[in-house]
């Protein structure tokens, strides 16, 4: 039986992201681009506004013909044309002159303000009349207030989402530079799995964990690649990840990562000649996540357990997507939250237990999702976060601050998160 040695969550990061996996461009049109990452820094190729334009619908006047405008005293201007969105207007707008305008459209030389319509006392097709005095520069957009020309709007790594989309229009990238999404491969293995579509056997159950992964892989920005299910036989095994190998930028397995007779995942790396970076981490779920490199790519040996393969996977698979697809902000986004309920468990390892958000008056409150146990997939289906219980305590009591680390979150955080360690060695 192997002997295995745990190691901190930090110092199992680490090792991991020492590595990365094969980064590539591509180019894709406009409208396939969401939730890819930008390739390259989005710069303004033009100033917005394009030129100084009105901000509402009105009237482009001469500021100085109402210097003098009251309620007893109007000023009366000629309304000599008007300038849709899109349209010029091509005169020299002259003393008493005003020029109906809608919002958008180009400020016409001579003029410096601009008349809300709500604001005119009285207009008929020829004559407008303003009450009051309108100063140099009302109401106007300036040209490039908003961005200049040849600013990075959006730095490289940033996901797409449709904000960004709406830049990437308005500046004329009909096809846009992305991250290639890296390939994962997925295989389970365990001679207890059933496919997804058979009913139910005694002492069988079905393969969530490859399913599971698969959405895991999608949700961080890779393409699942998906190589089934195999039974405990080593040499199947074998085969499969040196031909899926060819194939993809990373490997995953799940099933047969603990020490027992039929755990695969040693002999399997031995078989390969694969360099093992660790295979015990001190944390739970997921104590006996394997990880190893074979010529640089990464073969992961995820728990059998649903919720330990989910944690695995979001510690250590994550972050090595992220970072192939240029983000800068590669690890689960952490903040801070309250327990609202007792967890009396002693922790000899760091946990990260999967939990619910509540949030009242502005505080994160938080609590377990379902059963607290690595078989759970109930508490998958409801899980938000992941709840960090640092190692050595005895227990965690409702109304402490705990450390939550975001599921659903797409923006990330930077290492290394505020986690005690603990030395194992």
């Amino acid at each position: 039986m192997e002997v295995r040695r745990p190691i901190s969550i930090s110092d199992a990061v680490s090792r991991v992201m020492k590595y990365e996996l094969n980064q590539a461009v591509d180019y894709v049109p406009l409208l396939e681009s969401d939730l890819r990452f930008l390739a390259e820094d989005l710069l303004a190729d033009h100033d917005v506004p394009p030129f100084n334009r009105a901000p509402y619908d009105g009237y482009a006047i001469r500021s100085e013909d109402t210097s003098q405008a009251s309620l007893l005293n109007p000023a009366t201007l000629k309304v000599v044309g008007d300038i849709g969105a899109g349209s010029l207007y091509r005169s020299e707008l002259e003393n008493g002159q005003a020029v109906r305008i809608m919002t958008g459209a180009k400020i016409p030389n001579q003029s410096d303000a601009v008349v809300m319509l709500e604001e005119i006392q009285t207009y008929d097709a020829d004559t407008i009349t303003i009450v009051r005095p309108h100063h140099h520069n009302e109401n106007i957009s300036f040209q490039g207030e908003d961005t200049k020309k040849d600013q990075v709007l959006i730095n490289k790594g940033s996901i797409i989402h449709p904000g960004t989309v709406a830049l990437l229009a308005t500046f004329g990238y009909d096809i846009v530079p992305v991250y290639r999404k890296p390939r994962i491969g997925i295989l389970a293995t365990g001679s207890e799995l059933l496919d997804v579509h058979e009913p139910l056997q005694p002492g069988k159950i079905r393969n969530s964990n490859a399913y599971t992964a698969a959405s895991q892989v999608k949700r961080a920005g890779g393409i699942p690649v998906m190589y089934g299910k195999l039974p405990d036989e080593l040499d199947a095994c074998v085969d499969v990840v040196t031909d899926a190998l060819q194939e993809v930028d990373a490997m995953i397995t799940t099933g047969g990562a603990s020490v027992g007779d039929f755990d695969l995942v040693p002999q399997l790396i031995e078989r390969i000649d694969a360099k093992t970076l660790f295979n015990k981490v001190a944390m739970r779920p997921g104590s006996v996540t394997t990880v190893a490199e074979k010529d640089g790519q990464m073969i992961y040996g995820l728990s059998g357990n649903p919720g330990a393969c989910y944690v695995g996977f979001e510690l250590f698979v994550r972050p090595l997507i992220r970072k192939a697809l240029g983000a800068s902000a590669l690890h689960l986004k952490r903040s801070k939250g309250v327990l609202d309920r007792d967890f009396p468990k002693p922790n000899p390892y760091t946990r990260l237990v999967r939990g619910v958000v509540h949030e009242r008056d502005g505080v994160q409150y938080v609590e377990p999702s379902g059963l607290d146990k690595s078989s759970s997939v109930v508490a998958l289906g409801e899980a938000e976060v992941f709840i960090v219980l640092p190692a050595g305590s005895k227990g965690y009591q409702r109304g402490e601050e705990v450390n939550l680390l975001n599921l659903q979150d797409q923006k990330g955080s930077k290492w290394p998160w505020d986690i005690p360690t603990v030395s194992y060695r």
